[in-house]
């Protein structure tokens, strides 16, 4: 959603609102699978001082899967937005400050890119998800297995008898 700014640039105090819907096939990831709706973005650009700044908040209820177990759960997700936006060349270079393109800018773009960067690098279903066992697959979380799991990894091996010796 492109949102014109030209009107309140030059004028201390002032502020735009906005609200909008993020197109979800930009968010998804290998475990964000969808969305139960589309996600949403609403706020406000406001000068001060002659300063922009886009404050916002996204909203988004994930379909993801876990990254330790493979179940698919439900997650809500709320963002708050705080970013300021420059017209300065200048100030381009600078990964926190995003650039003005002409007199607007597309908020959608940047509470998209704010969501992907800010985004968790792994999703577990719950926070103790005890994951597969790593010899049959079966699911820790639903009770423990009986493939006898227990067994040492020979890879281990040589650190075991440093242990034994002990």
């Amino acid at each position: 959603m492109w949102l014109d700014l030209k009107d309140i640039i030059e004028v201390p105090g002032a502020s735009k609102d906005f609200a909008a819907q993020l197109d979800p096939l930009r968010l998804v990831s290998p475990s964000v699978t969808g969305f139960a709706v589309p996600p949403t973005v609403e706020g406000c650009v406001r000068n001060t001082a002659g300063l922009l700044e886009l404050r916002a908040v996204v909203r988004a209820d994930m379909r993801c899967v876990c990254d330790r177990c493979g179940r698919e759960f439900e997650r809500e997700r709320v963002r708050e937005l705080q970013v300021p936006l420059t017209a300065s060349p200048e100030d381009e270079g600078s990964s926190d400050i995003f650039p003005l393109e002409g007199d607007g800018i597309d908020v959608c773009d940047v509470a998209e890119t704010c969501f992907i960067l800010d985004g968790e690098s792994k999703l577990l279903c719950r926070e103790d998800c005890k994951g597969l066992c790593p010899i049959c697959g079966k699911n820790r979380n639903d009770g423990p297995c009986l493939c006898g799991e227990n067994r040492s990894d020979p890879r281990f091996a040589v650190l075991e008898q440093l242990l034994d010796k002990e």
